[in-house]
């Protein structure tokens, strides 16, 4: 874990939140199972698999001693949690190593405030590696008319409307999720400029359907959430449905954040079931995110219908 030692040693303080190490990716021989982010005020460090104990002394000391040089006398709040590689969420154990987070936590990327719970589960509220995809919406959304699916935390909502958007529609099937939607939208002033539909996509096609034609549908599933979506089987479903969901001319953000499906599969099922979508450019990940493997990482297509 070498390389995480000397990741910490070198960071400095971003405003925003942020990854800061990305051993998944693959870049760096014996720190494969350990990722660190930034969500100011706290650390958050991840281990996939038991956490060697010296391990973790080690990255806590590294922590410590480059915030005595950078943290400004502020006490050092960080968090571990141990993940299963393959595991469902609710194998995550987490825990408060030192100091304390905030509650409400709330931090910032590119001007937008999100609420977060490092305490929580694996999903956090804000997905930091989905960072260009919203840039990409907020650069593209001025007098659009947006749908956004499997919205979470509305994430892209409140990007689309920071951009200038005219409507967003948020649809996903937990309320909960949408709920913090709510309060990310307040926190940046958007209340109102927004529908928040707490359905299940497969079972309101019809609601769906009536609620368009739009100018941009994003498409951002889980990879794997049983009784949601299933990328594996669930993609074809869903890319067939898109023409009827935009207007002429209109875009779309696919986002597909499944390691074992290539970006090249994602393309033939666009092409099998939506033929007249036509791919314009996949976005680049964040540099923090960089992967030994395109195909591993996360995939994020713009496609417009033509």
């Amino acid at each position: 874990m070498q390389a995480l030692i000397d990741a910490i040693a070198s960071v400095d303080l971003s405003a925003d939140a942020c990854r800061v190490f990305h051993g998944r990716g693959g870049l760096y021989p014996g720190g494969e199972d350990w990722t660190l982010d930034w969500y100011p005020p706290v650390w958050v460090a991840t281990h996939f698999g038991e956490a060697p104990a010296a391990e973790v002394q080690a990255l806590g000391e590294a922590l410590a001693t480059r915030w005595a040089q950078i943290g400004q006398g502020q006490p050092l709040n960080w968090v571990l949690q141990r993940r299963q590689p393959d595991g469902p969420a609710s194998c995550a154990v987490t825990e408060l190593m030192a100091g304390s987070v905030p509650e409400p936590h709330v931090v910032t990327e590119d001007g937008a405030r999100y609420r977060v719970n490092v305490l929580k589960g694996q999903n956090r509220g804000l997905f930091l590696d989905m960072a260009e995809g919203r840039r990409w919406v907020r650069q593209h959304a001025q007098g659009a008319k947006v749908l956004n699916l499997f919205a979470y935390t509305c994430a892209f909502s409140v990007a689309a409307l920071q951009g200038g958007a005219r409507e967003v529609v948020n649809l996903d099937m937990a309320q909960g999720a949408l709920t913090t939607g709510q309060q990310n939208h307040q926190l940046n002033g958007f209340s109102g400029r927004a529908k928040f539909l707490a359905h299940d996509l497969f079972n309101s096609w019809g609601k769906v359907n009536r609620l368009g034609p739009h100018d941009l549908v994003i498409m951002d599933p889980p990879s794997y959430q049983k009784g949601s979506f299933v990328a594996g089987k669930d993609w074809p479903r869903l890319l067939r449905r898109l023409p009827d969901l935009l207007m002429p001319g209109g875009h779309a953000l696919i986002c597909l954040n499944a390691p074992e499906i290539p970006e090249a599969v994602l393309r033939e099922q666009l092409a099998q079931e939506a033929p007249a979508m036509v791919v314009e450019q996949r976005l680049p990940n964040p540099p923090a995110f960089a992967d030994v493997s395109p195909d591993r990482a996360l995939k994020v297509l713009v496609a417009r219908l033509g």
